[in-house]
């Protein structure tokens, strides 16, 4: 079939089921906090949880940011409207598995949290490593405008997040979250902070 769409449209196309997808990830990260202040006994809150909860918000949010980068691209194939569904439910899953639809068998979030850390871990690390894809995606030029500080940033929290998804105690996992919080959060005021 012969596209003739011209670029614009198509991107908003894309732009639109990327919204639906990311849309999801945050609701079920707000329901889930908003289910936690409803009944904050019923819950057992665990401060570890909620930090990766920011964690994943901050990182859902800093995607849907870092995606309009995808307006520079002129050619849509099926591949990469495919590529980009796919890591936007990468997202999707983390929150997923941060917020589960039933605590039944848990004890509380702690008890949930650090028995299914290594999937959260690991959804994290494969949004980390496709984001490499994406960003190439986006164009050789983008790509390097970014700097050593970029692939360094994705390869740290690769690391952090596979240690965190081994190591259980609550020290390391303290140490974990500290050191992807402050890596987020400076690379995206450095890199990210104007479109």
């Amino acid at each position: 079939m012969d596209g003739n769409i011209p670029s614009p449209e198509v991107f908003t196309h894309v732009r639109v089921i990327i919204g639906i997808i990311l849309g999801l990830s945050i609701s079920r990260l707000l329901t889930g906090v908003a289910r936690i202040i409803q009944h904050p006994l019923r819950k057992n809150i665990y401060p570890i949880h909620l930090g990766w909860v920011f964690f994943t918000f901050l990182t859902v949010v800093h995607f849907w940011w870092f995606e309009f980068y995808l307006h520079q691209t002129l050619v849509w194939k099926f591949e990469a409207y495919l590529f980009v569904i796919f890591y936007a439910s990468l997202h999707f899953l983390a929150c997923g598995m941060l917020f589960p639809d039933s605590m039944d068998g848990y004890s509380g979030y702690e008890n949930y949290f650090m028995s299914r850390r290594a999937w959260f871990f690991g959804l994290l690390m494969a949004i980390f490593l496709v984001d490499f894809a994406d960003t190439a995606m986006k164009g050789r030029e983008h790509f390097h405008s970014l700097g050593p500080v970029y692939p360094l940033r994705n390869l740290f929290l690769i690391a952090v997040c596979g240690a965190a998804a081994y190591l259980r105690e609550q020290r390391m996992q303290w140490l974990f979250l500290s050191l992807a919080l402050v890596c987020q959060l400076v690379f995206i005021l450095i890199q990210f902070d104007t479109i």
